[in-house]
């Protein structure tokens, strides 16, 4: 297997590889900065390249872990070597189709389109994940694996709502930071120190997020379990309602949805 990118999403894939018991001699690492391969090789004793081409020449496996930007030129790099092994390619970059990635592969490859989030760095991820109808159930699954070792994984039929993948669970935590962010700001307005209002309000997202993991009620019913008629729950959620929270939050996901297709449309120029 080979990352080519040892960023922070490629350390999280493969700390999580690792633990589960993936032996760290059958992984390699492309990385052009010399500081991330070092500590890359120190970290998981992983055998790192400066030269991508280098690091895939072994590989069923191909974690495509770099940005959208420089994603076409990488896979102008790789063509000859993904051809002559023909290669499961396994992408993590948002915005890109598996058909550009295919095109730029030179072609008929097996492809495996993912969307990972930031909490995969802790193992607590959340992935979407779709594959092109080259990808062999056998392929399917050593995919499926490899995200897994970062967090919960949910297939996607349709490749075309990757976008909104992106933009629920790929861009989700920046909102649930903003939130807890409000949160505190608006606490310390009332007067709470800021070291408290923060420790609460952390607290309190966690405790929440763990309940309706766990509990496996609607979000709708742990809502009005926590409301009770007239009381401060209440006043604050009608404040948000007259603030129009929840067309807020629709336009929010449909803005990087939206901007997700265009970087696949930008990309293709």
């Amino acid at each position: 297997m080979a990352f080519i990118g040892g960023g922070n999403m490629a350390r999280s894939l493969i700390g999580g590889l690792i633990r589960n018991g993936a032996p760290a001699a059958a992984i390699a690492v492309a990385e052009p900065n010399a500081e991330l391969r070092a500590a890359l090789a120190r970290d998981f004793s992983v055998a790192t390249h400066a030269d991508n081409a280098a690091a895939a020449r072994s590989a069923d496996v191909l974690v495509l872990a770099v940005k959208p930007q420089v994603m076409k030129d990488v896979c102008g790099g790789l063509r000859e070597t993904v051809q002559a092994r023909r290669t499961l390619i396994v992408s993590i970059a948002a915005g890109i189709r598996g058909d550009q990635l295919d095109r730029w592969l030179g072609g008929d490859l097996a492809i495996v389109r993912c969307m990972p989030n930031t909490p995969a760095l802790m193992g607590a991820g959340a992935t979407g994940i779709h594959a092109n109808a080259r990808t062999s159930v056998a392929q399917r699954d050593l995919a499926q694996g490899i995200l897994a070792a970062a967090g919960l994984v949910v297939w996607i039929d349709d490749e075309a709502q990757m976008d909104t993948v992106t933009a629920l669970s790929g861009s989700g935590p920046a909102y649930f930071f903003l939130l807890a962010e409000a949160l505190i700001d608006a606490a310390v307005a009332q007067g709470l120190p800021r070291d408290a209002a923060r420790e609460l309000a952390t607290q309190t997202c966690l405790g929440a997020g763990r309940m309706l993991r766990e509990d496996g009620a609607a979000p709708a019913e742990l809502r009005r379990r926590v409301t009770s008629p007239n009381g401060t729950t209440q006043a604050a959620l009608e404040s948000l309602a007259a603030d129009d929270f929840a067309q807020i939050v629709t336009r929010a996901v449909a803005a990087a949805t939206r901007r997700g297709g265009e970087l696949s449309a930008e990309l293709d120029r």
